[in-house]
């Protein structure tokens, strides 16, 4: 073994794309998943502005709120967004395989974090990231060594996550087999407004963010799986006054009324507030706490906002041409039926089973 900075087995990969984009796939920062070494989300859409070229083999590191541990390995040749660093090995320095994991790791992310410059949307230069020092097999056979059980472990790893989206597809069928298509006849439809009411959250003053205070977290639209769901990677934290009355209980449904970008889709999406979660905070009108009478279930309003026909309705209701944006009243004007409620709670306990499922597969797969 040696000690080695980055900058000496690896450099950051400039080359711009200036024509046609058509060919390329798009990565946005959303693209990547926190702790994730593969790349398994981008857009095949060319209305962006990005123009930073990547190659199959590089290492796209999202170099803005570092603290997320974003980076995963390119599986082809495309286009990334500006806050993404495309790093590349040195040739004869080390292996392209072993790569992703010396960058995929908790203490070079506790490195960039401790170098980011920013209060609200802090980024790392590869200036300094490229000084960040590990221990490297000297020889090639033992570096190739190291990386085939690495990968023998991803490989598993992603195996658990393949179990993951087969849950979730699994309680998918089972709203549809229960309740039919969103645009049925089965069931009474009601406005939202009738049986739901949805909450503004609190304007924090920005100067009393931070990303490295636990006291009080703050719930912003970067809490929203594309495609629903709770991720408490991107919480910020607050260290100013605040009213109590914004406090979200442990299994709250809140819903997004923006999307985190152009090419991030989370508009109108619900999610949970986990039971195990901390203490936090609604924050700002771009996201409410959605309050249901006695005549729906959370988890049938949640996965009734991951159907496609709601999604149609509420993209529809949108405004803003880079970012798009909703209010309360416009999704609270959306249909949604109203089966009974017995049969709500079916599904229910249904999804609740299979959440516990979840739990355990993750846990198998932390444990890697």
């Amino acid at each position: 073994m040696s000690r080695v900075r980055l900058g000496d087995v690896a450099k950051e990969h400039k080359e711009t794309c200036k024509g046609d984009k058509s060919d390329y796939p798009i990565v946005g920062l959303e693209h990547l998943e926190p702790e994730c070494i593969t790349l398994s989300q981008w857009s095949e859409s060319t209305d962006n502005t990005f123009s930073k070229v990547f190659r199959k083999g590089h290492v796209l590191f999202g170099r803005r709120r570092a603290y997320l541990k974003k980076a995963a390995v390119a599986p082809f040749d495309g286009i990334c967004s500006g806050d993404i660093t495309v790093i590349e090995a040195i040739p004869g320095r080390i292996i392209p395989e072993l790569l992703p994991f010396v960058i995929q790791n908790d203490a070079l992310f506790d490195f960039a974090v401790g170098r980011s410059a920013g209060s609200l949307s802090p980024r790392v230069k590869w200036e300094h990231l490229k000084n960040y020092e590990f221990e490297l097999p000297a020889s090639e056979g033992e570096q190739r060594k190291l990386a085939d059980v690495l990968w023998s472990i991803e490989q598993t790893r992603k195996s658990y996550n393949s179990l993951l989206r087969a849950t979730d597809e699994l309680v998918k069928s089972q709203f549809i087999e229960l309740f039919g298509q969103v645009n049925s006849s089965f069931f009474p439809v009601k406005k939202l407004k009738e049986c739901a009411t949805i909450k503004h959250g609190f304007a924090f003053k920005g100067e009393y963010f931070s990303y490295n205070d636990n006291r009080i977290v703050l719930v912003t639209p970067g809490n929203f799986k594309i495609g629903g769901g709770f991720q408490e990677n991107e919480c910020r934290f607050y260290s100013g006054t605040y009213p109590d009355e914004y406090v979200l209980a442990p299994g709250s449904l809140i819903v997004t009324m923006t999307d985190l970008s152009k090419e991030a889709d989370t508009l109108g999406y619900a999610a949970i507030i986990p039971e195990n979660s901390s203490r936090v905070y609604l924050h700002n009108q771009r996201i409410g706490l959605v309050e249901l009478s006695s005549e729906l279930s959370k988890s049938f309003v949640f996965h009734y906002m991951r159907t496609d026909e709601y999604r149609r309705r509420i993209v529809a209701t949108a405004t803003g041409s880079t970012v798009h944006h909703t209010s309360p009243n416009r999704i609270l004007d959306s249909d949604i039926m109203v089966p009974p409620l017995s049969l709500q709670m079916t599904f229910e306990k249904f999804a609740q089973q299979l959440d516990k499922s979840k739990f355990t597969i993750q846990n198998l797969g932390s444990s890697l």
